[in-house]
């Protein structure tokens, strides 16, 4: 089972992609995110925690999102054994937790970096917003240049460190065009 890591800016189309690769490779997907939300709503102590944490603007510390993770792989290997691969998406989001990962989970096998510009990251973030029905305060182009800035410094980090396992998509191309070069590097993967 290959563990692989989804990074990319935002707006970058990592969510548009996991999904085309969940239907075409049957692989698990795990959002960090997503994994919080479910254990606060499980009701257990652990949760309870997360909310508190939470509901404070608090940060999760990374060893209950490790352990989170690491937790839904187990399971995933007992009801999904078939499954060729995971994809974690939008982890690490630095490359501490990324080196936490390796140590206290298991090793990823690769990287698959969706690279963007600024500029057509600003471009798609402010054209999602405009679409949306429900507007959000952080959706101006002040605090999304913000956060390219933040992920651009981070995630550089990742991408020095890791560079033998990172795969590179260009994510300036259509959906079909990115979605043609994911598969022909997974199939490399998996062959």
């Amino acid at each position: 089972m290959k563990i692989i890591w989804i990074i990319g800016g935002p707006g970058c189309g990592k969510g548009t992609q996991c999904d085309r690769i969940i239907k075409k490779y049957g692989f698990v997907h795990l959002s960090s995110g997503d994994l919080l939300r479910d254990e606060v709503a499980s009701g257990s102590a652990r949760g309870k925690e997360l909310q508190n944490l939470m509901s404070k603007g608090l940060f999760v510390p990374t060893d209950i999102v490790l352990a989170l993770i690491k937790e839904k792989i187990e399971k995933t290997k007992v009801e999904n054994p078939s499954t060729k691969g995971i994809l974690i998406d939008g982890y690490p989001r630095e490359l501490e937790q990324g080196l936490q990962f390796e140590k206290d989970v298991c090793p990823v096998d690769s990287i698959i970096f969706f690279d963007a510009s600024n500029k057509t990251l600003i471009s798609r973030l402010l054209g999602r917003a405009a679409a949306a029905t429900i507007k959000r305060e952080d959706d101006n182009e002040e605090t999304i240049k913000k956060r390219i800035e933040i992920f651009n410094e981070k995630n550089g980090k990742i991408i020095e460190h890791y560079k033998n396992k990172c795969l590179r998509i260009n994510a300036e191309l259509n959906v079909d065009e990115i979605f043609k070069l994911v598969s022909e590097a997974l199939d490399k993967l998996l062959a």
